[in-house]
């Protein structure tokens, strides 16, 4: 599929794109672990950590990228390769940290998780690049290791050749996140070692945002009381976004939640869409999937206009640069 064209119906165009794709292939105890597992480090030791700067702009490429197909694998491929490849976020030695969601313990049917096969071919592709090492890790909200083996993630990355790190409390780090809401929290300290960070979201229904996409997998990185962070959600993701600064987002919507999010409550509340997005700019990425999928416009989810307004991307997605591909033609 060519490239969308610019004009004044470039938005519906690219919207239009996601929607056939997603018709052709059809539908289909969170805080006890964390307040007790994740205690923080004696007090004295706060770290204050500056995140490497991103991957510079190149003119030539596409600044998002979608692609839709049957093979989740092929889908991830053709999206690093249409954005300049893995050589390009990639440097030979680098220690990469790949977040997927592994919050709860679900099957990839229920599409509460993302996606194994997404995740494992990040892996390859990273370590095809010359990655030193590759880490896939969450704080799942349920327990850890269950959540790793039922969604397939743990089995997956590791045939894949990543170190896959559950969380325990020797591992969490105080940090000044040097938020505008957020002040000290434990960090899991594999992301705060990380020469890149890749974040590897799937697109669900959220009871509280509306959405849970790029911006909330953040949530994936703290100890402590998350619950917390509810009190002025959206001001806490943008901090929480602005702090992790990923090198890339690889939103998975293989297979989405559609209703009864986060956690969902049976595979019917989950739809095949067959679609990969990636972008360097994680505003746009949520953006075009909550409009995409649940018809929400950037004005409706106050945590994008603030990261807009905090220089962390745009949220008129239509005005990037933008490549389509449907690897079915």
């Amino acid at each position: 599929m060519p490239a969308a064209t610019d004009g004044p119906d470039r938005r519906n165009f690219l919207l239009d794109v996601l929607r056939l794709g997603s018709l052709a292939a059809g539908s289909v105890g969170v805080g006890a672990w964390l307040s007790t597992r994740s205690r923080r480090p004696a007090e004295g030791q706060v770290l204050t950590v500056d995140r490497a700067p991103g991957v510079p702009p190149d003119p030539n490429l596409p600044e998002l990228v979608v692609t839709q197909g049957a093979d989740p694998r092929r889908l991830v491929q053709r999206a690093i390769a249409e954005l300049g490849g893995a050589s390009r976020f990639i440097a030979r030695g680098d220690v990469v940290v790949i977040k997927p969601n592994i919050g709860w313990d679900r099957s990839p049917e229920q599409a509460v998780n993302t996606n194994p096969l997404v995740v494992a071919e990040l892996v390859t592709l990273c370590l095809g690049a010359g990655a030193h090492k590759v880490i896939v890790t969450d704080v799942s909200s349920n327990e850890p290791r269950s959540c790793f083996d039922r969604s397939g993630i743990r089995e997956a990355a590791m045939s894949a050749g990543a170190e896959v790190i559950l969380p325990a409390p020797r591992r969490f780090k105080d940090v000044n996140l040097r938020g505008d809401w957020l002040g000290v929290w434990p960090v899991l300290d594999p992301f705060l070692e990380a020469d890149k960070v890749i974040n590897v979201p799937i697109a669900k229904h959220h009871s509280l945002t509306g959405v849970t996409l790029g911006m909330k997998n953040w949530y994936g990185i703290l100890g402590g009381q998350r619950r917390r962070l509810h009190q002025r959600i959206d001001e806490s993701l943008v901090d929480l976004a602005a702090f992790m600064r990923p090198t890339l987002t690889v939103m998975d919507a293989y297979r989405i939640l559609v209703r009864n999010g986060p956690n969902g409550g049976g595979a019917h509340d989950a739809e095949e869409k067959r679609t990969v997005i990636a972008s360097l700019d994680p505003v746009a990425v949520d953006a075009y999937a909550a409009k995409a999928w649940w018809n929400l416009d950037a004005r409706r989810l106050r945590y994008l206009t603030l990261a807009e307004e905090r220089g962390l991307g745009k949220t008129r997605f239509e005005d990037l640069r933008t490549k389509t591909v449907d690897l079915a033609e």
